[in-house]
């Protein structure tokens, strides 16, 4: 693959991951219950098609930095891997709570009733993620591969995540921001992970046309 239809390819990819999370957010607020079937099922099925967009992004991200400068495909290894493993977690999350919800005889919050995936989503994710952006962030600005922004916002949010990892010793009331299971650990980050994503995914497309329309060079 040449480098403009990867650069295409991975932008794509990002945007595609970052709008399906941007819709899943939201639908986990539209209910002060538990929520109906219907709701969580369409939630975690957006979330699995954002995923595996992901999976296309990080792949497509290790691709670029070995076509780009060789020297620093170790690190975008530990980017790609790293988002594979995180994607692979959460995956393994949203089976155990579709999983509970196709079972139970009556509507349940699986945030709360699926216990096992406190930390997959909250703690474990928090440190995957911080790995990720960390290595990502270093791994597309030393070779110049991304504007310096995507760098450094990526440190931003990896030490956000980094804030968040002791949230398992604060309980599991997913209405208190800093529960293993709260809407700070899991929906925010959640939320800035969306955002963040798009606008990185977005500045990827975008620098296949400045690949296109830069001068020859001069031999």
């Amino acid at each position: 693959m040449n480098d403009i239809l990867a650069r295409r390819a991975t932008g794509l990819a990002g945007i595609t991951a970052a709008v399906c999370f941007i819709i899943e957010v939201p639908l986990y607020f539209l209910y002060s219950g538990p929520p109906p079937d219907a709701n969580v099922l369409t939630r975690l099925l957006i979330g699995i098609v954002a995923l595996v967009a992901l999976i296309l992004f990080v792949t497509g991200v290790r691709e670029l930095i070995k076509q780009v400068n060789p020297a620093y495909e170790w690190v975008g290894t530990v980017a790609f891997a790293t988002g594979l493993v995180y994607a692979t977690v959460t995956l393994v999350s949203s089976g155990l709570e579709a999983g509970a919800v196709i079972a139970a005889d009556h509507p349940i919050d699986p945030t709360i009733t699926v216990n096992g995936t406190y930390i997959l989503y909250g703690s474990i994710g928090r440190l995957l993620l911080a790995l990720f952006l960390t290595a990502f962030g270093y791994a597309v600005t030393r070779p110049n591969l991304l504007p310096r922004w995507v760098g450094r916002s990526a440190y931003v949010l990896a030490a956000v995540n980094l804030a968040f990892v002791p949230s398992l010793f604060f309980g599991n009331t997913p209405a208190h921001f800093y529960a293993a299971n709260g809407w700070g650990s899991t929906a925010l980050m959640g939320a800035l992970l969306s955002y963040w994503l798009l606008a990185v995914g977005i500045s990827t497309y975008r620098s296949a046309a400045r690949r296109t329309h830069a001068p020859a060079p001069v031999l």
